[in-house]
């Protein structure tokens, strides 16, 4: 049986600053990765929290990521924002070049922000929720290393692939969604085989190519994108804009690059803001929360980011896997 041990979120965010500290970050870097490991277990999101930890770690100690990297951003026009990473995890880059991107895009109604020469291993929704937080439009996407068969296919070429969308309604939480163009994220197959559980019929195929229920016989073998050949063609939109459009590694050449640490490689992400006010003008609200109106009154409809925000609500201790607290803090 799985045994849980609690912590405050106070203790999580502390732990992980401990860590990535002892492991050669900055502060800057260590902060930035304490907060947004902290707030995906706050809110839920376990695949991207405390169980990063230990592939934060083996980039970090394998020299491929740079602890105390210091990312550079600069206008390359007034609507397109760039930031170098220099090496960094990628929440210390997005640190200094959401703000930029939230004012351009504020200010011109349309903006985009290319982040390069970082490493993305995080949840893709705290980007867009930022700008929704804003009163602003977010789309984000980043891809990763070849664990997702294209359609028709048996062999891996795409990553995981996730996008984000947030829609923001003032005064109240925003519409968020954070998913994986796979039929499921490998790192929740992960938790999945840890846990001793089984996973959904297409899900992924085993090392034979073949259709397969078991998370750790997945993991060997490769994803599905999700919904068939639709799923496959945002996977590789996803490519495009997150390697194509930044000039960064596509998920073949990442892996191709990368020593095999087991942390997360480096690649590219792309940040689009787009400002309602400007573009749909005013009453835009009012007419937004019409169809809002409408959809909630549809039942079994669950607007997406509701579960995310109502667990953020609660301050309380969380409960996290005892083992991999029992890694975690080895690791310091």
């Amino acid at each position: 049986m799985t045994e849980f041990t609690e912590l405050t979120l106070e203790q999580i965010s502390a732990l992980i600053n401990e860590v990535m500290i002892a492991n050669g970050c900055d502060d800057a870097n260590a902060a930035a990765l304490a907060d947004i490991m902290t707030r995906a277990e706050r809110d839920g999101s376990h695949s991207h929290g405390l169980f990063r930890v230990p592939g934060y770690v083996k980039a970090l100690r394998s020299g491929k990521v740079d602890g105390k990297a210091k990312p550079v951003v600069a206008k390359k026009t007034p609507a397109i924002i760039h930031v170098d990473g220099r090496g960094c995890f990628a929440p210390l880059a997005q640190a200094v070049g959401l703000p930029v991107l939230a004012e351009a895009t504020a200010e011109i109604g349309v903006a985009a922000l290319s982040l390069t020469g970082i490493h993305h291993f995080a949840a893709l929704w705290p980007e867009t929720e930022y700008l929704a937080d804003r009163g602003l439009v977010g789309i984000a996407c980043t891809a990763y290393m070849p664990m997702v068969a294209p359609a028709g296919s048996k062999a891996a070429l795409f990553g995981t692939n996730p996008i984000s969308f947030a829609w923001p309604r003032p005064g109240k939480t925003p519409v968020c969604y954070d998913m994986a163009t796979a039929a499921m994220a490998m790192g929740d197959v992960q938790i999945a085989a840890r846990d001793g559980k089984s996973v959904p019929l297409g899900t992924g195929l085993d090392a034979d190519g073949n259709p397969s229920t078991d998370p750790a016989a997945i993991a060997k073998g490769v994803l599905l994108p999700f919904g068939g050949y639709k799923g496959s063609a945002i996977a590789m939109m996803v490519e495009l804009l997150a390697a194509g459009l930044t000039s960064e590694q596509f998920s073949f050449e990442a892996r191709e690059n990368d020593n095999g640490d087991g942390g997360p490689p480096r690649g590219g992400e792309m940040v689009i803001g787009l400002s309602p006010d400007l573009i749909a003008g005013d009453g835009w609200q009012e007419h937004v929360e019409r169809f809002m109106d409408r959809l909630r009154a549809l039942e079994g409809v669950r607007i997406p980011g509701e579960r995310r925000h109502k667990n953020r609500l609660d301050t309380g201790p969380r409960e996290i896997n005892a083992t991999l607290i029992e890694t975690i803090t080895a690791l310091k």
